[in-house]
């Protein structure tokens, strides 16, 4: 079986041309996005404190931002405008302004988290920007055009609106236990009030952050949570260390899905909605088991709590039996080139990112025949670990990779 999949993924390994290679950073690339209002603009950030800027028409980087030597692990754009960029850089958020192609301007800065941000995400719906850091708390911050001051606290979580130019809204709970890492955090959106976060504790969280409380939890840790084909999957802990959600123009293709990369080399594809319908039914069936336990003879549920906590959502995992990741997978992203997020690309810590045709699985069914082959599209190898990855809506140089050096990585999809 081993060496039938070994033979399936080398087939499924293409010969490249070899990558463009982007300079401009001074050590080791953390973090990239691409533009898509301006296809061909790409932003890298490093723990050099730069950020460049590329333009794919042009040999050499076009721009770069200095940040004091403060290493940065995270940068996005502010949906609908790009010209405003925020990045995170120990516990602290800043945004600029990038408006201008030779210059740039700092607007800001936030210090609510109390440790390093490892991810920060805006919200397409709203003014929302979500930071989760190392100590399991997730930031969100909501720019308003009036004053306005109050403070309100609840268990767990808490609304701080500072009266100031403009306010700020910071909401923090806690993913799982006090003191576990939250890797990565998504917006949903088509529920403009949830988000989605990961972390460290091996736990995938949805929140209502309106309300600060949890929606659904799955527990990779359990047998039962995880890949349902890994028995033999490298031995690491299921930690969560990113997550991508479709965005909205994809939705009709994709479904209201997640896509979860996992410390043991799994890559889980979640409906989210399946999920939260199994949430809901457990909690109305375990009501239902209370309210006839108060009267006396009424007969009792047929289905358990325990059987409930065994009830999944739909899912399904891209693993080695497939020609997927043997460590750790690092990074996950939608691809944005030809029919948009038809293409699932990961990255790992066993130096190679992988294109998945993950539509086939779908079409094909649980009862498919499909090999490796048929979902996975491609398998690229690197020399080094891969720390993030993301693609442009481009036909050729359309996936972009940071590995552990100081040089990004371009590849061409097609």
């Amino acid at each position: 079986m081993e060496k039938a999949v070994e033979g399936e993924e080398r087939e499924a390994t293409t010969k490249m041309q070899k990558p463009r290679r982007l300079k401009g950073h001074k050590g080791t690339v953390t973090c990239c996005i691409a533009s898509r209002d301006r296809p061909g603009i790409i932003a890298t950030s490093g723990e050099d404190g730069r950020i460049c800027w590329f333009d794919m028409r042009c040999k050499d980087v076009v721009l770069t931002m200095d940040l004091d030597n403060k290493p940065i692990s995270s940068i996005c754009f502010k949906p609908g405008n790009e010209d405003v960029v925020y990045a995170s850089s120990g516990a602290e958020v800043m945004f600029f302004d990038v408006h201008m192609a030779s210059s740039w301007k700092q607007l800001g800065s936030y210090s609510y988290n109390k440790e390093e941000i490892n991810q920060i995400t805006c919200s397409s719906k709203s003014s929302f920007i979500a930071a989760a850091d190392d100590s399991g708390d997730i930031k969100m911050f909501l720019h308003v055009t009036r004053p306005v001051q109050k403070e309100c606290q609840h268990v767990g979580y808490y609304l701080f609106l500072n009266s100031i130019r403009r306010f700020v809204a910071v909401c923090s709970f806690f993913l799982g236990d006090l003191g576990k890492i939250c890797s990565s955090v998504q917006f949903l959106p088509w529920r403009p009030w949830e988000v989605i976060t990961g972390g460290l504790d091996a736990k995938l969280m949805m929140w209502d952050f309106s309300k600060g409380r949890q929606c659904k939890i799955v527990d990779f840790a359990r047998p039962d949570a995880g890949s349902q084909s890994n028995a033999g999957q490298c031995l690491n802990p299921a930690f969560v260390h990113a997550l991508v959600i479709p965005e909205v123009d994809m939705l009709d293709n994709s479904g209201k899905i997640c896509v979860v990369a996992r410390g043991d080399g799994v890559v889980d594809v979640i409906d989210i909605e399946s999920e939260l319908a199994a949430a809901n039914s457990k909690s109305s069936t375990k009501s239902s088991k209370g309210s006839q336990s108060r009267c006396g003879g009424s007969k009792q549920p047929t289905t358990t709590a325990e059987a409930l906590d065994q009830h999944i959502g739909e899912r399904f995992s891209l693993d080695y039996t497939l020609g997927g990741h043997t460590a750790a997978v690092s990074c996950v992203s939608f691809s944005l080139f030809g029919e948009r997020g038809k293409f699932i690309i990961s990255g790992g810590n066993d130096s190679s990112v992988k294109v998945w045709d993950w539509s086939k699985h779908l079409d094909a069914g649980e009862s498919s025949s499909s090999t490796s082959n048929d979902i996975l599209r491609l398998n690229i190898p690197l020399s080094k670990k891969v720390n993030w990855l993301c693609t442009t809506p481009t036909d050729s140089e359309n996936i972009i990779v940071c590995d552990t050096s100081k040089v990004v990585k371009v590849y061409s999809v097609t």
